[in-house]
């Protein structure tokens, strides 16, 4: 989940900027091994431990240590997003990192959850048709493509935490807080959590442990999305509020109005 906040620039010498950008890199490198980690790990595909892989506890335990898992995964992930925490946070570590900052401790939980995931692999459902399974296969790839697809829509690299220590390198510009929906934010609010969401629950096979994950990481998803959608409303005022009303949240709307942004 991702707002932006309005942080006071302090002043800074250059080998303290190269050092937030190699920081804010290594951050960016360490999500990149760990969001392509979690793709096989999902999708049951070239990793050492997959969702469904490995030895586990009896599944009653089993069940009690994923959805920890997922809770200290959610817990993070919404409080470090709030806007008083960060500018909190900020008062701790420098504000141009404080992104970075958190896709670091963001990566860091979601390895810790395919390190200690415990499989309960008993079959909910299991597609026999080569032709139906390859669609679903198909469709689970889609679903990550249309995450990375969506963030390159709304500055990716700024969305990770690399732009802003970057820019501290170049000429200052004035920050654009334009309200923009480009493309796939025109159909839906949250293309990004849509492509996850379908990246989560797409499987030609799923077990009880695949489908504790989903569900719990659903629930998640439209909980932090609330909260998210409270400090865009805060931030662009009216102008998201005709958005709302005119552009579904994760799946497109039926009714269109004009007045949804650019």
């Amino acid at each position: 989940m991702h707002t932006k906040i309005e942080l006071k620039p302090r002043s800074t010498s250059r080998t303290e900027k190269l050092a937030a950008l190699l920081y804010s890199l290594f951050s960016y490198l360490f999500f990149l091994l760990t969001f392509v980690y979690l793709i096989g790990f999902l999708g049951n595909v070239a990793v050492p431990k997959s969702i469904d892989s490995g030895p586990g506890l009896a599944w009653p335990w089993a069940l009690v240590v994923d959805v920890l898992l997922i809770t200290v995964f959610a817990l993070q992930h919404s409080i470090m997003a709030r806007k008083s925490f960060k500018r909190r946070w900020c008062h701790v570590i420098p504000p141009v990192i404080e992104r970075a900052t958190y896709v670091l401790a963001s990566s860091a939980v979601l390895a810790l959850i395919c390190w200690l995931w415990q499989p309960i692999d008993i079959s909910v459902w299991s597609v026999q048709s080569p032709l139906f399974a390859g669609l679903l296969v198909t469709l689970y790839w889609f679903g990550w493509g249309l995450v990375l697809l969506a963030s390159f829509m709304i500055s990716h690299f700024e969305l990770f935490g690399v732009k802003q220590p970057f820019d501290t390198l170049r000429q200052p510009k004035p920050v654009n807080n334009a309200f923009r929906t480009p493309a796939l934010y025109k159909l839906v609010r949250h293309p990004l959590y849509l492509g996850f969401l379908i990246a989560f629950w797409v499987t030609p096979e799923m077990s009880v442990g695949h489908l504790v994950f989903a569900l719990t990481s659903t629930l998640y998803i439209l909980i932090g999305t609330q909260l998210e959608e409270k400090d865009l409303v805060e931030l662009f005022g009216d102008k998201y509020r005709v958005y709302q009303k005119n552009v579904g949240m994760l799946l497109p709307s039926l009714r269109r109005k004009s007045g949804t942004g650019r």
